[in-house]
């Protein structure tokens, strides 16, 4: 017998809201984001994870997504949180999943919710974008070019269709590791709307120093969060363990900066 959409959930109400971390490795970069989630719920059934549901003639399962990563993008910081009916050990949540999940989904971290909203705690990402066949002078040349722009606009394919957008204002910081075979750019961009993504950074250094690599770009997502007076991103977990805030994208060793947008 059908139900009425302002009838009561079944289900018990939920009890417990937990914050996943988790990576997106190798060919699984290629997967869709909806692919993703269809994956994790499989995993939550298989790992029997007593799940709340949303009302409603067809409830789904409470699963909150927090700015996932681009189709081809690999990424060392996704986000997801889920709300159960029964309290769980974050940490025996965390071995359950990560077995359950198909290699190249891996659990980095699981932890009780604390108040406030995740996706409030979450402004901009740092991005390690491989850049084949391209040294890193001839980079880093590119670079100056597009941060001493005022604006550059690049074409985008958006669910509206094609559209044209100015880059510039998303970047804070573009830099170039030098200790490589081939130039490697760590970028931090603001997440605003539309999203400006890596491939978006590169069709704009194509535009401002007529950059094109021979071989197709490799993107991964090494943080996400707030930015702080720096110009760096926080964990946006770190409230969540009754820490303050820390550095999540600390550039590392073997780069220099090249040049910086404004932070402000």
């Amino acid at each position: 017998m059908l139900r009425r959409a302002d009838e009561p959930n079944p289900s018990a109400p939920p009890v417990q809201r937990l914050r996943v971390r988790y990576a997106k490795r190798g060919k699984l970069r290629f997967t869709s984001h909806r692919d993703v989630a269809r994956a994790f719920e499989r995993a939550l059934r298989r790992a029997a994870v007593p799940m709340a549901y949303s009302h409603g003639f067809n409830p789904h399962p409470r699963i909150s997504w927090v700015g996932a990563a681009p189709t081809g993008a690999a990424s060392e910081a996704e986000y997801v949180e889920i709300a159960v009916i029964t309290e769980l050990d974050p940490t025996e949540l965390a071995h359950a999943l990560d077995a359950a999940l198909p290699p190249g989904l891996d659990i980095q971290e699981v932890l009780v919710a604390r108040p406030g909203s995740l996706a409030d705690r979450i402004e901009a990402s740092h991005w390690r974008i491989e850049v084949p066949g391209v040294d890193p002078d001839t980079l880093a040349a590119a670079v100056r070019e597009l941060l001493v722009a005022e604006a550059v606009e690049v074409e985008k394919m958006t669910k509206n269709g094609p559209r044209r957008i100015d880059v510039r204002p998303a970047i804070v910081s573009l830099r170039v590791r030098t200790a490589a075979p081939y130039g490697i750019l760590e970028a931090v961009v603001r997440q605003t709307s539309p999203v400006v993504r890596p491939d978006d950074v590169l069709n704009a250094l194509r535009v401002v120093a007529a950059l094109t690599p021979p071989a197709p770009a490799k993107a991964t997502r090494m943080a996400q969060g707030r930015l702080d007076d720096n110009g760096l991103v926080s964990d946006p977990l770190a409230p969540d363990r009754g820490l303050p805030a820390t550095e999540a994208g600390e550039p590392e060793s073997g780069q220099r900066v090249v040049v910086e947008g404004s932070v402000g």
